[in-house]
């Protein structure tokens, strides 16, 4: 076998370090079992294994800096509740008492940002480990407290590994944010280019519909990527590889922008050119750009130059071309205001290529554009307060379902001690694992997790019988922990079944797992049953009642984002941190009212029989966006003119028109049109943008704000619908 190479073999390397918190666990888990073998002590093996998976949960992404603070909050947390289980242990009444306030208070942490979301919840799996611990206390006859301190010493020894990691590869968890985002982005565009399809008869609004869902996949990347940057610059000029980082955070952006951009209808468009290749070549390069994002991630990965490649550029050169052909040939004026369209569709994706060549030299992006990062975190401790006290309502999903967990684990304590209190504290921990805050993913995990658990149990099963020594059964369970780190985010089933796996190992190391395995599957079904009884009985989160805030949040900001764009085109093109912010803030609420719109559909037709409506609502609120987007990749610094002011007072009353429509879809009421609405349409209307090349781009803008308009009316209607009283419409389907 021939040497690998040094470039090779740093490759196998950042490979191996890419697959961050598995191998953590393999470390955290293996070293642990290795001390309890060689000291004798197995029966601590338990609660070390279990302290250190609570800290694992707890983990978010950090600088070595944070994960050292966010560690000591950890185990502060940890040390006040597992001593508070050992202290009421053995009185039920106060017992419940207070695991259902920490259950409370504990969720509600969660609005204060996802660092203590986390924290808060691997805070009340260690609760629920710690009464497993106290079980296997009490059976074992060892001293009140032991199994406290194991479980601070297992999360302290994970704490170690996860701060030295973090030192010892600072930039390693943007890269891997990096390589997801331009993975997704590029899904999205090349999903776009299906919408060039100079076909008749096709399904643009399901294709709308598509795209919305993963156009807030790619928003919630750019998010994580965003945070994960900001953790590890902050207010400092970022140096380096995290430079690098930023500007390729920054080009994602902007290519987002201009791959969500639309310059007509498609239909109009596929009608209109039916007979020619025009929209073949728009689609062809739009293609190429999505495989170059890939490209670009696989780059990223590999810590290599990114190479763009002349497809797209002769690509481009191809599209020019066509538009030309098309232009000799266009006789009628729809045809060639069409053909206008496709002209700033080719610029857009010039453009967006120039984007994409610019990432083989990222940095280069700081002398050019404002580079500043918005900070969500709280400022003080008081902010912190605030956006706590703040979800304090019953119209907040976390605090509904703070009570709904707080309530699901008292009934489960009471069920527990009904069938069997000395070992039932499984029922909670399952309760407290499959109880989330949407209705939906409560009635997948449930099934997941009862099915992942009997496959675990019979795994489990099956390998005491094939390897009753101790040594292999150590491994396996150090395996199993691996496994569940590297299956919990994408295949819940299989994690669930090696966290199953994990437990019976352990505890054959200090007795016979025979015994569990009935229980054990109990236990599952019950704790599963009582968690999708509390998110259809307690507080129930249905979308349809709150879907009209939602749909609200996504006009305020469609309008805010209609102003900004505006204000560029008498400053020129500037992409400050305003400006910026803007744009991602529309695109995270009409990711929400997407996120919102798909949970409606998982819950019972029961509570949703105007989905359909909101579905169509959603489709006009993105393809309004798309507009939006068209005319912000389209700024430019344009000289005042009568025809100028017109797009300026349409500009502006449509970002009215979408105020009012979020008062509307507010107070439950949609009122009339403002009185000067049809003057400032009329004027748009019989506007005439200057001839030739210099009018171009006003051509654009008023073509794209045409296009608002016109959704502008359809959201109107459908709100309308939405809001109306009387008989519900029938229960629509996904397909509507």
């Amino acid at each position: 076998m021939l040497p690998l190479s040094s470039d090779a073999l740093r490759q196998r390397l950042r490979s191996f370090a890419s697959r961050a918190q598995p191998l953590r666990i393999l470390l955290t888990l293996g070293s642990l079992m290795a001390v309890c073998s060689y000291t004798g002590h197995t029966d601590a093996v338990i609660p070390l294994f279990l302290g250190a998976i609570a800290s694992a949960l707890a983990e978010t992404d950090d600088s070595w800096r944070g994960r050292f603070r966010a560690q000591l909050v950890t185990l502060a947390c940890f040390a006040v509740l597992s001593f508070s289980v050992e202290t009421l242990f053995g009185r039920p009444v106060l017992f419940i008492a207070g695991l259902a306030f920490a259950a409370f208070w504990l969720t509600m942490l969660g609005a204060v940002e996802a660092r203590y979301k986390a924290i808060a919840y691997a805070t009340l799996i260690l609760a629920m480990y710690a009464t497993l611990g106290i079980e296997n206390q009490g059976a074992h006859g060892h001293d009140r407290g032991r199994e406290s301190l194991l479980l601070l010493a297992g999360a302290a020894w994970y704490g170690v590994f996860s701060v030295l990691w973090c030192a010892a590869f600072p930039a390693q968890p943007v890269q891997a944010r990096l390589v997801t985002l331009f993975t997704v982005l590029g899904n999205f565009v090349r999903f776009k280019a299906s919408l060039f399809e100079p076909l008749r008869g096709i399904d643009i609004e399901q294709k709308r519909l598509s795209l919305a869902q993963l156009n807030a996949e790619v928003v919630s990347e750019l998010n994580a990527a965003k945070e994960s940057i900001f953790r590890r610059i902050g207010a400092r000029a970022p140096t380096g590889r995290i430079s690098r980082y930023r500007g390729l955070y920054l080009i994602a952006q902007d290519v987002h922008e201009r791959a969500s951009s639309s310059h007509d209808d498609y239909n109009a468009l596929a009608d209109a050119f039916f007979h020619s290749d025009l929209l073949y070549r728009c689609q062809r390069v739009l293609g190429l750009q999505g495989l170059a994002c890939q490209r670009l991630a696989s780059s990223i990965a590999r810590r290599e130059p990114f190479e763009v490649g002349e497809e797209t550029v002769q690509a481009l050169a191809d599209l020019r071309g066509a538009i030309e052909h098309e232009r000799a040939r266009a006789t009628t004026p729809e045809r060639l205001a069409l053909l206008a369209s496709v002209e700033a569709l080719a610029r857009n994706l010039a453009q967006l290529d120039g984007q994409l060549a610019g990432a083989s030299q990222p940095s280069a992006r700081a002398g050019r554009t404002e580079m500043g990062l918005f900070n969500r975190s709280p400022r003080s401790w008081r902010d912190a307060v605030e956006r706590v006290r703040r979800q304090l309502t019953p119209r907040s999903p976390l605090f509904r379902h703070a009570l709904r967990l707080a309530i699901a684990l008292a009934v489960g304590y009471s069920v527990m001690h009904v069938i069997h209190p000395a070992q039932g504290y499984w029922i909670l921990l399952t309760t407290l694992f499959v109880c989330q805050q949407s209705f939906g993913d409560t009635i997948s995990r449930m099934g997941q997790r009862i099915a992942g658990t009997a496959l675990g149990v019979v795994a489990g099963w099956a390998l005491l019988q094939l390897f009753p020594q101790p040594l292999v059964q150590s491994v396996i369970a150090v395996a199993a922990g691996v496994l569940f780190f590297a299956t919990r985010a994408t295949r819940y089933l299989l994690a669930t079944a090696a966290m199953t796996l994990l437990v019976l190992m352990c505890f054959n190391q200090v007795g016979d797992s025979g015994l569990l395995l009935v229980p054990r599957l109990v236990d599952t079904a019950i704790g599963s049953a009582i968690a999708g009884l509390a998110v259809l009985l307690v507080l129930p989160h249905w979308q349809a009642r709150r879907i009209n805030e939602l749909a609200a949040t996504a006009m305020r900001s469609h309008a805010g984002y209609l102003r900004r764009i505006v204000e560029q085109y008498g400053t020129g093109p500037r992409d400050h941190l305003d400006y910026r912010l803007a744009r991602r803030n529309d695109h995270n609420a009409d990711a929400a009212l997407s996120t919102a719109v798909s949970d409606m559909f998982r819950e019972p037709g029961y509570v949703r029989p105007r989905a359909g409506i909101a579905l169509r609502f959603l489709i006009r609120s993105h393809t309004l966006l798309s507009y939006l987007s068209a005319l912000g990749a389209h700024r430019a610094a344009l000289p005042d003119s009568p025809h100028m002011a017109v797009l300026r007072d349409a500009a502006e009353a449509a970002a009215a028109a979408l105020d009012a429509l979020a008062g509307g879809l507010q107070g439950g009421a949609i009122g009339d049109d403002p009185a000067n609405e049809p003057a400032v349409r009329a004027a748009l209307a019989a506007a005439v943008a200057p001839a030739g090349d210099a009018g171009a781009a006003e051509r654009t803008i008023h073509t794209e704000l045409a296009q608002v308009w016109l959704q502008i009316d359809a959201l109107r209607i459908h709100a309308r619908e939405w809001l109306q009283p009387g008989d519900d419409a029938a229960p629509a389907t996904l397909e509507t």
